[in-house]
């Protein structure tokens, strides 16, 4: 119902998908950008109610306060303990290993501040658990939440970031510094896989 509620207000809100979701597959990281709004969550939740893909969410564990965190959980967020030692990497990928369908979606930059490069977490995460990426670009201008064909990734970090900042390049509306430095050199900086 939450779904269906959601897909509601993101159609009467005059939002919709470009591309076509990626029903054939049961596994991938999904990947959401630029984030520049507390808002891109929302739609978020619009697209998968719209497109009935049950996507998850890694979120910030300051969310999930004892008041707050039922809410999360049922809106299909998952805590991420930043300042925890261990691997988030390899505990996405322990995810998917554990479940026979999951999308996960993550937003790569961390943050909607503005940043220099990626976070490549996400890479990371796609090449332990062996799935695809489903790359999601939040194109205000156009009230359009775009969807990519599924990545099928080398292991080249290099040539499969390049597919992703290329198709970050169609997206319209503010684009953040790691996006606007790709576009002028063409050099993508790599930053740590958390």
């Amino acid at each position: 119902m939450l779904n269906a509620f959601a897909a509601f207000i993101f159609r009467i809100a005059g939002w919709k998908i470009i591309g076509r979701p990626p029903y054939e597959i049961k596994k991938a990281v999904w990947v959401g950008a630029p984030h520049n709004s507390n808002w891109d969550f929302m739609l978020c939740l619009g697209a998968r109610g719209e497109m009935k893909i049950n996507v998850g969410f890694l979120a910030k564990s300051q969310l999930f306060k004892w008041y707050s965190g039922w809410l999360f959980r049922a809106l299909g967020c998952y805590p991420v303990y930043r300042n925890k030692s261990g691997n988030l990497v390899e505990a996405v990928a322990a995810m998917f290993e554990q479940n026979e369908t999951l999308h996960i979606a993550i937003t790569p930059e961390g943050t909607r501040k503005d940043v220099e490069r990626l976070k490549t977490g996400f890479y990371h995460m796609a090449i332990l658990a062996n799935v695809p990426l489903v790359l999601i670009g939040f194109d205000y201008p156009r009230k359009a939440l775009v969807i990519s064909e599924p990545i099928n990734l080398s292991g080249d970090l290099q040539k499969d970031l390049k597919l992703v900042y290329n198709f970050y390049l169609t997206i319209e509306g503010k684009h953040k510094t790691w996006l606007n430095e790709y576009e002028r050199t063409g050099i993508i900086p790599i930053f740590n896989k958390n």
